[in-house]
């Protein structure tokens, strides 16, 4: 083979390569999606929504690994429907908005796990503190619709929410929290 043909051979094998191996690209539907979270306070169990927030999606669940996804998450949206909550969110001690207006989740690869069942891997930052973390959740795709389940379960205090005075014992509001996810989107052409 020619040093001409050897170079156009191996530009297109990379091209051919790199096709195959790119994720697929996904459009959320906002208004069949959730993103939420549940915490406790005196041992009741209160959920809560965020207004706004955006998503890129790229994934193939026949190569989990080449995909990516960053989730950016408007805090000062935050929603439990209880005034009070409501207004202690953004504040300071919370959410602390105005420093840290958004959360970032970016998912730098996908596992498969069994089944429909997948782990999205990569990292969390609210606040400012950026954390590992695998989100496990389920997929079910028909035709070109993709619906995904999730839950993340968080230590609050780990990104330092409600990690000062009263609340920082979690003897009144639990440490213990879940970021949930519904999610349905559609396959881009």
């Amino acid at each position: 083979m020619t040093p001409r043909l050897t170079v156009l051979a191996a530009a297109l094998a990379t091209t051919l390569l790199s096709t195959s191996a790119s994720a697929a690209s996904w459009t959320i539907d906002k208004a069949q999606s959730h993103l939420g979270f549940v915490g406790h306070q005196s041992d009741q169990e209160f959920t809560g929504h965020f207004g706004h927030w955006d998503a890129t999606i790229d994934f193939d669940p026949a190569t989990p690994a080449t995909g990516h996804a960053r989730v950016t998450i408007a805090m000062g949206s935050a929603v439990i429907g209880d005034a009070e909550k409501d207004e202690a969110l953004p504040g300071e001690d919370w959410f602390n908005v105005q420093a840290f207006p958004d959360a970032v989740f970016e998912a730098t690869t996908f596992r498969a796990v069994e089944g429909n069942r997948y782990e999205a891997v990569g990292t969390l930052t609210i606040r400012g503190i950026r954390k590992q973390v695998t989100l496990p959740f389920t997929l079910d795709v028909t035709g070109g619709t993709a619906h995904a389940v999730g839950r993340l379960d968080l230590v609050r205090t780990d990104y330092d929410v409600g990690g000062h005075g009263l609340f920082s014992k979690g003897r009144s509001v639990a440490l213990d929290v879940a970021v949930t996810v519904d999610l349905t989107a559609t396959a881009q052409p």
